[in-house]
């Protein structure tokens, strides 16, 4: 490939994680093998990570002659720490799925034929609660992370706020109150 058309592949990924990372709606990696390099990046741009105990990770990029260049940098640092993202980053050494977990960038282990069933489970999950709730808690969290924390509490009592005059608020309280679930429309 040219140098034109090496950049002209990478901006795809680039609007790729930023489609994933922007989304509104919550996106759940489901890893099942091996996630290298923009693998990783991709699974790393999710809002959580569930894998198998035979997943495997790894930004190998450094032994290519580039670096991560899809949010890999940003995203370990901010799962794993700065420092053991330095490691795996500087190194390109692989990693193992119980390693991930441990480490805190993958939420739950997973019997390989069990990790579609319980992805989608929690997916089931967070659909069956109220879209204007999910998307603004989301919201919440991936800007507060980047302010203070005083900063972020104003932002979380804004969004918050936004929610009170909302259909799914009042057909909430209305479920609780009766005792039976909430038929959420995201109004």
């Amino acid at each position: 490939m040219t140098d034109a058309q090496w950049n002209a592949q990478h901006y795809v990924f680039e609007r790729m994680i930023r489609a994933i990372v922007d989304c509104p709606v919550p996106v759940i990696a489901a890893v099942n093998g091996a996630a290298f390099g923009g693998g990783c990046e991709i699974a790393l741009g999710c809002d959580f990570i569930y894998a198998s105990h035979t997943a495997r990770f790894a930004l190998t990029e450094v032994t290519l002659g580039i670096m991560p260049g899809a949010g890999g940098t940003q995203n370990l640092p901010r799962a794993v720490g700065a420092r053991r993202a330095k490691e795996l980053i500087y190194s390109g050494q692989p990693f193992s799925a119980e390693e991930a977990h441990a480490w805190g960038l993958v939420n739950r282990l997973c019997e390989p034929a069990a990790l579609l069933p319980e992805t989608l489970a929690i997916a089931q999950a967070i659909a069956a609660n109220a879209p204007i709730s999910i998307r603004q808690a989301k919201r919440s969290i991936d800007l507060g992370t980047q302010m203070s924390v005083a900063e972020g509490m104003a932002f979380e009592i804004e969004a918050y706020h936004r929610m009170v005059g909302t259909e799914d608020r009042r057909e909430g309280v209305r479920a609780f109150n009766e005792k039976r679930k909430p038929r959420f429309e995201g109004r």
